[in-house]
């Protein structure tokens, strides 16, 4: 039996899972195929790498405290 399709949501959710290594052999497969086939998603990966790239740049202590803890939040909460 195969897996179902991962749908644009489910990959979302699970952008920093992958990005980190974190997913399960089948739920990589699946991630990876539907990058595959979907351009969005793919651009998707791409900003989020980018992101990532340009904040841990900036040193933690050029960042306001409170920024940091409204950034940390909203990544926490985000899906």
């Amino acid at each position: 039996m195969s897996a179902r399709p991962m749908d644009c949501n489910e990959l979302v959710e699970l952008v920093t899972a992958y990005l980190d290594d974190a997913l399960d052999e089948q739920t990589r497969a699946r991630f990876v195929d539907h990058l595959q086939a979907c351009d969005g998603c793919d651009n998707y990966l791409q900003q989020f790498r980018a992101t990532v790239a340009t904040l841990g740049k900036i040193p933690d202590e050029e960042i306001d405290p409170a920024f940091r803890a409204r950034l940390l939040s909203a990544f926490r909460h985000w899906k």
